[in-house]
C-alpha cells in the first residue's frame, strides 16, 4: 500500500498524522498522514507512468478488477458501513445503504464500459467529402484527479474512480479529510485485487495545498470535483486547459399541487429534507405549497418530521445523526434565527443537543427571506404559500443553483410544464428532489456545476474521442 498512499515529505511532518474525531461522541476513530504539495506531485508522476500501462490493459481485465472489488465490498459491508458512521456520523442504516449503492456504482461502471463503443462515419455524406473507411472510438484521457466530499465518503469516491479506472485511466484521489479511513479501506480493495493495474490508483490526503497542486499540474487531463461552489470556482479558474467536472451546491425545491396525494408528499418531503441531517446537495430546502392546501400540508409535514428518530448513529432505527462539526450546528441555528427575525414561524421548536440538530420546519416563509436564497446544508426546510404552479415556477427557478427540482401533482399539465420549464439538471415527478439513482446522469446547471456523473456519463467525461480515416 505504501507505494500508493503518501505519508508527508517535509521533515517536520514526516510520519505525522492528523486525528479524525467521531462527530457524535468525540472519540478518535482514524488518523491520516499529513501530506503536502510535494506528495501530490509525486503521486501525479506515478500516475503518469501508470497511465501508459493502464491504456494497454484489456477491457476484460479492467471489468474483472471492478467486479472483484464489488465482491469484496459485499464481504466487508458491515465493517465499511461502521467506518462511515464512525467518521462522519451517518446513521448506520444509511451507511449500509451507501455501501450497497457503492457496490452498484462499481458494478455499473464495468457494465457501462463493456457497452461503450464508437461509430462509423459516412464521410461521403456531403459533396465535399469522399468515400473512405472512417470511424471514431473512445480512448482514456490518461490521468484523472478525483476530489471528494464528506457527506457520501464512499459512494461519491466510487462515482469518480470506478468509471475512470474502467475507462483505462490512472487516478489520483484526494478524499475528504473527514473520512480518511473510509477512503483507505475502499482504495485498498482496488490496490490488493489480483486484477489490479500497478500504480493506477493513488491516494493523497490533505486540504487546500494538496488540492491546488493536483489541480494546477499539467499532468492530469480531467479534474472531477464534488464540493462547494467557492472551491469549484477556484478550480475552474486555476485548472488550465483540461476537462473539469464540477458537482457543486444546490437549493432543491418542490411544488405541492392541490391535486397531489398530501400524505405521500408530506412523507417523502420529510425524508428528502432531513435524510443525512440535510447534508446533501439535493436536500429538499424549499417547498412551494398551493394556498388551497397549505395549512393541511403544513400540518402533515410537521407531524411526519416529528416521527423521525434523532440520536445515536449506531442504533438501527436512528434516522438523523449528528451534523459534521460544531460550525455546521452554529450555522444551522443562525439560519433558523434569521428566518424567525424576518417573520417566519418554526412549526417545530428549534432544538440542538451537542451536534444533534433536530428537524426544523419553517412556515410562513416568503420569497425575499435569506433562508430560501442560499444553500442551507442542514436539517431545515421552508414552506412558501403560492397561488399555483404558475406562481411557484419563477420562484423555483429564481436561484443561482439548478441541481434537482420536483413537483407533486396529478395534473398532467403541471407535470408537462415542470419538465419543460424547470431550470435544473434533473426533474422528479411525485417524489422528493433528493431522489437519485446511481445509473442516471446526475449534475446541474448554473452554479450547481458542469458535467455529469453516473457511470456511463462519467466515462464519457473521462475519455477522449479519437477519429480515424482510412483512405
Amino acid at each position: 500500500m505504501k507505494a500508493n498512499i503518501f505519508f508527508g515529505s517535509n521533515e517536520e511532518t514526516k510520519d505525522s498524522y492528523t486525528d479524525r474525531k467521531n462527530p457524535y461522541n468525540g472519540g478518535i476513530v482514524s488518523s491520516a498522514p499529513l501530506c503536502d504539495a510535494n506528495d501530490a506531485k509525486k503521486a501525479l508522476e506515478i500516475a503518469r507512468t501508470a497511465a501508459k500501462e493502464a491504456k494497454k490493459s484489456t477491457l476484460s481485465q479492467r471489468c474483472d478488477w471492478l467486479l472483484d472489488v464489488a465482491e469484496k465490498l459485499k464481504e466487508q459491508k458491515e465493517d465499511i458501513a461502521k467506518t462511515i458512521t464512525d467518521e462522519v456520523g451517518k446513521p448506520i442504516a444509511f451507511s449500509r445503504v451507501e455501501v450497497d449503492r457503492c457496490i452498484e456504482t462499481v458494478t455499473l461502471s464495468a457494465e457501462a464500459m463493456r457497452s461503450m463503443h464508437g461509430e462509423t462515419v459516412s464521410t461521403d455524406a456531403m459533396p465535399s467529402g469522399k468515400k473512405t473507411t472512417a470511424f471514431f472510438t473512445r480512448v482514456p484521457v490518461g490521468v484523472v484527479v478525483a476530489i471528494t466530499p464528506f457527506n457520501f465518503p464512499l459512494n461519491l469516491v466510487a462515482h469518480k474512480i470506478a468509471p475512470a479506472l474502467a475507462a483505462g485511466n490512472a487516478v489520483v484521489l484526494k478524499p475528504t479529510p473527514e473520512a480518511p479511513l473510509t477512503a483507505y479501506k475502499f482504495v485498498k480493495l482496488f490496490i490488493e485485487s489480483k486484477y489490479a493495474i500497478k500504480d493506477a490508483l493513488s491516494v493523497v490526503y490533505g486540504d487546500a495545498e494538496v488540492g491546488s497542486a493536483l489541480v494546477t499540474s499539467d499532468i492530469p487531463r480531467v479534474i472531477s470535483f464534488t464540493g462547494s461552489v467557492p472551491v469549484g470556482n477556484i478550480i475552474a479558474k486555476s485548472a488550465g486547459i483540461k476537462k473539469v467536472s464540477l458537482e457543486l451546491g444546490g437549493n432543491a425545491a418542490t411544488y405541492i399541487d392541490e391535486s397531489a396525494d398530501l400524505d405521500l408528499a408530506a412523507s417523502r418531503c420529510a425524508l428528502g429534507a432531513f435524510v443525512n441531517s440535510g447534508q446533501v446537495c439535493i436536500s429538499l430546502q424549499r417547498i412551494y405549497v398551493n394556498e388551497k392546501i397549505y395549512d393541511e400540508f403544513a400540518s402533515k409535514m410537521a407531524k411526519e418530521s416529528q416521527k423521525l428518530i434523532v440520536g445515536s448513529p449506531y442504533e438501527d432505527d436512528t434516522f438523523m445523526g449528528p451534523l459534521i462539526n460544531e460550525e455546521a450546528c452554529e450555522r444551522a441555528m443562525r439560519w433558523v434565527q434569521s428566518a424567525i427575525d424576518e417573520g417566519a414561524k418554526a412549526m417545530l421548536e428549534p432544538r440542538m443537543e451537542g451536534r444533534l440538530f433536530y428537524p426544523c420546519v419553517m412556515a410562513d416563509v416568503t420569497e425575499d427571506m435569506s433562508i430560501v436564497c442560499e444553500e442551507v446544508f442542514a436539517p431545515i426546510v421552508s414552506l412558501v404559500k403560492v397561488g399555483g404552479f404558475d406562481e411557484a415556477l419563477p420562484f423555483m427557478n429564481n436561484s443561482p443553483y439548478g441541481l434537482q427540482f420536483s413537483v407533486f401533482t396529478n395534473d398532467l399539465r403541471v407535470m408537462q410544464k415542470a419538465i419543460e420549464e424547470l431550470d435544473a439538471g434533473g426533474v422528479v415527478i411525485n417524489d422528493m428532489p433528493t431522489l437519485r439513482f446511481d445509473i442516471q446522469p446526475y449534475g446541474g446547471v448554473k452554479l450547481s456545476g458542469v458535467g455529469r456523473e453516473g457511470p456511463k456519463f462519467a466515462i464519457e467525461e473521462m475519455t477522449e474521442i479519437k477519429s480515424v480515416v482510412i483512405c
